[in-house]
């Protein structure tokens, strides 16, 4: 980003009612490793109407920009990230629900729709339980577990648009959800989502499925600072059990280590290094594919990293055999 540009953002966005600005933030403050080099800018939005204002400002100026959510599907390099970071305020984190549609704003939590959904004595969104990650960023990668996904349940979105410089709804079938993946773009806001589940038969259920799903999770998958699962599984096969028979568990590269609980997770140390991340990714790949064959696709969102290095722990032919 020049120093023009950057002024020019700053004066237009500092006008808006609605948006706050700070200047070289460490990434790690925002991201569930808890490393990873400096946003440049970050505006944290408010309201609907300074959002619109934003991303006009923002598709104006031509600067790159990354909506950022709870961070847990995210690592930027120890470079950071040259450009526009957009954080959705508490004015997105609402949940309303009427009969059996819930509309929930990007910002909210995932547990917190999940333990709402069930309250109102619905079913469909346990699984979100244990998911530590926002309704925006889980729709822009699908996000799932426990045999179901958003796409189960997802009727639309609400879409900012940065290059088109205005706010769209958008019906899930214009999303392309796929596994762990969607159609969604950079310069894709995701501002609200709306999802149609159905009536409990026994609301005691829903409360056993949150309690199971949370047990597990704090069963079989580490704490610390990690982002979840790092790789996506092969079909018919776990990525998880590729990496622990290749001999991982605990492998390490710098402050980046193969958790012993979970071997597809990476936990990082305090003060770490998001490069280590990488360094590990890239092991993990190159050393899974030599054992088994199959190369291994990281669902991580990658920012500021060489596009070689993106391309190696998300190829294009991942799960397939040689």
């Amino acid at each position: 980003m020049n120093s023009e540009d950057f002024a020019g953002v700053i004066d237009a966005v500092g006008n808006i009612d609605g948006v706050t600005l700070a200047r070289d933030v460490p990434s790690g403050v925002f991201c569930t490793y808890r490393v990873g080099g400096p946003f440049a800018l970050v505006t944290r939005v408010e309201t609907i109407e300074a959002l619109g204002e934003l991303v006009a400002v923002i598709g104006e100026s031509g600067l790159a920009s990354l909506p950022v959510g709870k961070g847990s599907n995210l690592l930027v390099s120890s470079a950071g990230f040259d450009g526009v970071a957009i954080v959705l305020g508490d004015g997105f984190s609402g949940v309303e629900i009427d009969g059996t549609t819930v509309d929930a704003g990007a910002a909210a939590t995932l547990p917190v729709v999940a333990r709402a959904s069930v309250k109102a004595g619905l079913t469909g969104f346990e699984w979100a339980v244990g998911v530590p990650g926002s309704i925006g960023g889980a729709v822009r990668m699908n996000a799932g577990g426990h045999g179901s996904d958003m796409a189960a349940n997802l009727v639309s979105v609400e879409v900012a648009d940065i290059l088109l410089g205005g706010i769209v709804t958008r019906g899930v079938e214009s999303l392309g959800l796929g596994y762990r993946s969607s159609s969604l773009s950079p310069w894709h806001i995701v501002v609200q989502a709306t999802l149609e589940l159905e009536d409990a038969d026994d609301d005691a259920d829903g409360e056993e499925a949150l309690r199971e799903i949370v047990g597990w999770r704090r069963e079989n998958q580490p704490g610390g600072a990690n982002a979840g699962s790092v790789f996506t599984n092969p079909p018919n096969d776990s990525a998880g059990r590729l990496i622990d028979a290749a001999g991982l568990k605990g492998f390490r590269v710098g402050s980046a280590e193969v958790s012993e609980k979970h071997a597809n997770f990476i936990q990082v140390d305090a003060d770490g290094d998001a490069n280590d991340v990488m360094q590990l990714m890239v092991e993990i790949v190159d050393r899974v594919h030599e054992d088994s064959g199959v190369r291994l696709h990281a669902e991580t969102q990658l920012v500021g990293f060489s596009q070689d290095l993106v391309d190696h722990v998300q190829p294009r032919d991942s799960g397939e055999r040689d």
